[in-house]
């Protein structure tokens, strides 16, 4: 008689500790982590949810309240001014992974540049879906849209219209582009290259219509 779990291999202590470390080693698990001045504003929040409490709010006085209140909205200005917002949590896990099928870390200032190299070089089919991968990680990146994992190029599009109304009929297109020459292996123009180049210009141009919540 066959056991199903003969050949299992069950690693001892030590395996098993190193084959954590080196899977905790890798390097999305850092750009995952959230920053001193994330922690920093939770930890802030927290102490005001805290703070405004039936309990705390009877033993401490209204005015000490608000002056309390006001020292910290002052802070948290002045480090916002500085530092800048920290990053949602959604945001931190969109900055890098897969994207539209393939897993690609380089940003949307980094993808447009490749897409007018291979543009220059005649290579149209390369452009069109590397200017598509940065309109895609442009919107990503302004925390514009929030497609659902493995989203398609067509989802893309109708998330982006829904903060572009105006924009909806070029993204329609922009993701047919996309399709036609990633998926059914027709060729590019430089025309509808031109299109889709237009289209994420003047999306990094706009400011949001509707602003996602």
């Amino acid at each position: 008689m066959i056991r199903p779990f003969d050949d299992l291999l069950i690693p001892d202590g030590d395996e098993a500790r190193r084959w954590a470390e080196e899977e905790l080693s890798n390097p999305r698990y850092a750009d995952a982590k959230p920053t001193w001045f994330d922690l920093i504003a939770r930890d802030i929040g927290r102490f005001l949810a805290d703070l405004f409490t039936s309990e705390n709010g009877a033993n401490v006085g209204p005015s000490a309240l608000i002056i309390v209140s006001l020292i910290i909205v002052a802070a948290l200005i002045t480090a916002l001014i500085i530092w800048g917002k920290p990053r949602s949590p959604r945001a931190v896990r969109r900055a890098r992974g897969d994207l539209l099928g393939e897993h690609d870390d380089r940003s949307a200032a980094q993808l447009r540049t490749d897409a007018e190299r291979s543009a220059r070089d005649g290579d149209w089919d390369t452009a069109t879906v590397l200017r598509y991968r940065a309109i895609a990680r442009g919107l990503l990146e302004r925390d514009l849209i929030d497609p659902a994992p493995g989203a398609t190029a067509q989802a893309i599009a109708r998330e982006a219209s829904t903060v572009f109304a105006e924009e909806a009929g070029a993204m329609r297109r922009a993701a047919v582009s996309f399709d036609d020459v990633r998926y059914l292996r027709h060729p590019a123009t430089e025309e509808s290259y031109r299109e889709l180049s237009a289209t994420d210009d003047r999306l990094r141009a706009r400011r949001p219509e509707v602003v996602p919540a």
